[in-house]
């Protein structure tokens, strides 16, 4: 029997137009196919944290982790938004035919407004903006984020001359309002207008199926426009535009790149031929004129003038990738506020074997690994609480019988399947009273085995900072010894909520219990959005 391809696409209705259109595709070449899209980030099972997978898109990263996980066989993206580098595992399986690659200014009123001085644009692509005032030094461009539905809207509300959008979005879910502008001077996004499948590396029969839809002569042409990104290493960080196409009497790939400083003051083109099939080196060629012409020295100064709008500060250490999720308007510092001293367990507690242990965090793991060796653990049947402890606990000490989203549900659990009332559980002197209280209830037997200590360890935290990341009610506790309350508090999860609203007017709850999680709650706070990703196509 044929395998079916499954489709991982967001959720969004231009997203979704993208997949129905490879999955017609592929149903055509008689491949069974469904769609699955794909809301939020989910957990990943797998060695290596994320960060050293070189997963780091903020508008893929969702569909890579649910391809890793096994979920999706196939991504569906808009090849503009996905990252120059590809996360180990995944690849580019095809390009399908370039769509509309222009950028297009829809208008408020009348296009009166061009020879005046005032004029107001919106737009939230700093490559439009910086574009827009290299020709219209005197207008003022305001930001404009969310769906492409969400952004007209705000148009229609906003006394604004026009706003700037990708050609192609609209048009693939058919609403180019009339009158519609076409910005010929505009250089588009590198691969902008263009949908890419992406795969698992391994996968042969899905990578064979989606050669079939494979467009070469776009492959090229986008290939050398994000080649050309790459090189100048601007990321979404600059404004850069870049455009290839074939001249199909010449053969010639002509192409055609543009860096500017975010304010539109400065501005370096470039533009460059080659045959086709001796175009190797066409976009490191076209980098280097810019680079030679200052462009390392353009992109730096921007770097050194922009403002961080808003500061957030994040109670837990974050590695250096992980901050990076975060735009460069986000300013985050970190701390760790709660900092963990393992105690030494008797050697009493693992003479005979153990026939019920409760580990309810990573850190009673390790507490326990500090005091003994695997080999001289003796438990019977384990039981605890989240995918990441029950991963660490298979992975150093034994099976798990059982895991649980929370501590609540453990008990649960617990209380009806076991069969010896008596458990055994390694926790903090710090502890939610829910497990325990719960199971006693249920004249069930605990053993608490004090396995660690949780000390309280503030910092003075800057009155610019406007938000604090929590992750457990301990972190609220010391925060507090030291700060203030007028702050909004972004939550892990549910339980670190309902503490932070007895001191916080603003709480924010991650969708899922994960540092990515959290970070995307602050974007999306401060309106870094993920549907900023149909802001181009």
């Amino acid at each position: 029997m044929q395998k079916t391809i499954r489709i991982g696409t967001r959720d969004s209705q231009l997203a979704l137009w993208q997949a129905n259109k490879v999955r017609k595709e592929l149903i055509e070449l008689g491949y069974e196919s469904e769609i699955v899209p794909i809301k939020s980030t989910g957990d990943i099972v797998l060695d290596k944290p994320l960060y050293e997978l070189g997963i780091t898109g903020i508008f893929t990263k969702n569909l890579d982790i649910a391809m890793l996980n096994g979920d999706i066989d196939i991504a569906v993206h808009s090849l503009k938004d996905v990252p120059t580098s590809l996360p180990e595992g995944i690849v580019q399986a095809a390009v399908l035919k370039r769509a509309n690659y222009s950028d297009i200014l829809v208008l408020k009123d009348t296009e009166e407004f061009f020879g005046q001085p005032n004029g107001i644009i919106a737009t939230g692509s700093i490559r439009r903006k910086a574009m827009w005032l290299n020709r219209y030094p005197t207008h003022k461009v305001v930001d404009l984020r969310g769906n492409v539905n969400t952004r007209l809207q705000k148009l229609e509300d906003n006394e604004w001359n026009g706003a700037v959008f990708a050609a192609a979005g609209l048009e693939r879910i058919g609403i180019r309002p009339a009158g519609a502008i076409n910005l010929s001077w505009m250089i588009p996004a590198p691969a902008q207008g263009v949908i890419m499948i992406a795969a698992l590396e391994k996968d042969d029969f899905v990578k064979d199926a989606c050669e079939q839809l494979n467009h070469y002569e776009t492959q090229v042409c986008v290939g050398i426009e994000r080649e050309f990104l790459k090189q100048l290493e601007g990321g979404c960080t600059a404004p850069i535009g870049a455009l290839a196409y074939v001249d199909e009497k010449t053969e010639e790939i002509n192409f055609k790149g543009v860096l500017l400083k975010r304010d539109g003051s400065k501005k370096i083109t470039v533009n460059k031929t080659a045959k086709m099939g001796r175009h190797r080196f066409l976009a490191k060629d076209c980098a280097d004129y810019v680079i030679n012409r200052g462009g390392k020295d353009l992109m730096l100064e921007d770097e050194e003038v922009s403002a961080v709008q808003n500061a957030v500060f994040s109670t837990k250490k974050l590695s250096e990738a992980q901050k990076k999720t975060l735009p460069h308007t986000i300013g985050i510092k970190d701390s760790d506020f709660i900092k963990i001293r393992f105690n030494r367990i008797s050697p009493k507690v693992m003479k005979n074997e153990i026939e019920n242990v409760i580990i309810t965090s990573q850190n009673g793991v390790e507490a326990i690994l500090n005091s003994f060796t695997k080999d001289e653990i003796k438990f019977k049947d384990i039981y605890c609480v989240g995918r990441r402890t029950k991963k660490l606990i298979e992975n150093r000490i034994g099976k798990v019988s059982h895991v649980a989203k929370n501590a609540k549900k453990l008990a649960e659990y617990l209380s009806k399947e076991l069969e010896n009332k008596e458990v055994t559980y390694f926790c903090s002197d710090l502890r939610l009273d829910i497990l325990p209280a719960f199971l006693k209830t249920k004249e069930i037997v605990v053993n608490e085995v004090e396995a660690y200590k949780t000390m309280l360890s503030p910092d003075k935290i800057s009155d610019e900072v406007s938000g604090i990341l929590f992750f457990s009610p301990s972190g609220i506790e010391s925060y507090l010894q030291k700060n203030a309350t007028d702050k909004v508090a972004f939550c892990i999860g549910e339980t670190t909520a309902k503490e932070a609203r007895k001191h916080f007017e603003n709480v924010q709850v991650a969708h899922l219990p994960s540092v990515d999680s959290m970070l995307e709650l602050v974007n999306k706070y401060y309106n870094a959005d993920d549907n900023l990703s149909e802001e181009e196509e």
